[in-house]
């Protein structure tokens, strides 16, 4: 294993055990305060197709975002992982539990024969997780490469926007010539702009 792939397994393994040392009702207040400052952010107020995720691992965790983007009447579209082509189409979805399956990954997606395809060119705000972050929009996703493959695609005018804990934002992240960076994180208590 060469030496960036270390750092990033390590920094993994880190951010989950500062993450499961929270209390539920520390999470719990964690969550809402990032949530509070998401919908609180112009780009996603104005936002009227925002690219959302299930959250998986060490990631902040996105239903309660989901559930209020659909009382705002946003159209919600989730990604959808080809795992042959390692590819990623995105599709509306209306009903959290009637319009989702378990997908390769083993998180939730939209089932395909359900949902209505999207085309990327729609999406005004892309909310990409992952697991840690630096200052500059470096990024540490769960290594399966997807969201590196993704974000070449989204339109210049698309902001890539992140969601983090304070624990997952580092100096600065191993970052490889495939890895891609996003514009803005969102932590409990500041919004990170790349510099």
């Amino acid at each position: 294993m060469d030496e960036n792939q270390e750092k990033k397994r390590e920094i993994r393994s880190m951010v989950a055990k500062k993450i499961s040392a929270f209390s539920q009702e520390e999470l719990f207040q964690r969550i809402k305060k990032i949530e509070d400052r998401l919908f609180g952010f112009a780009n996603f107020v104005e936002a009227k197709i925002p690219l959302l995720y299930m959250n998986c691992g060490s990631e902040v965790p996105s239903r309660g975002i989901i559930e209020t983007c659909f009382k705002q009447h946003k159209i919600v579209v989730f990604p959808v992982f080809e795992k042959e082509k390692r590819n990623v189409a995105l599709f509306k979805t209306d009903q959290l539990n009637k319009d989702l399956r378990a997908g390769h990954r083993g998180v939730l997606e939209p089932d395909p024969e359900k949902c209505k395809k999207v085309p990327i060119k729609q999406l005004d705000i892309a909310l990409i997780p992952g697991v840690a972050f630096d200052e500059k929009g470096g990024r540490i996703g769960t290594g399966q490469g997807y969201y590196d493959r993704f974000i070449p695609k989204l339109s210049s005018t698309t902001r890539k926007v992140a969601l983090a804990f304070n624990c997952q934002i580092f100096p600065q992240i191993p970052m490889e010539s495939h890895d891609k960076y996003v514009d803005i994180i969102i932590t409990e208590d500041r919004i990170i702009y790349k510099i």
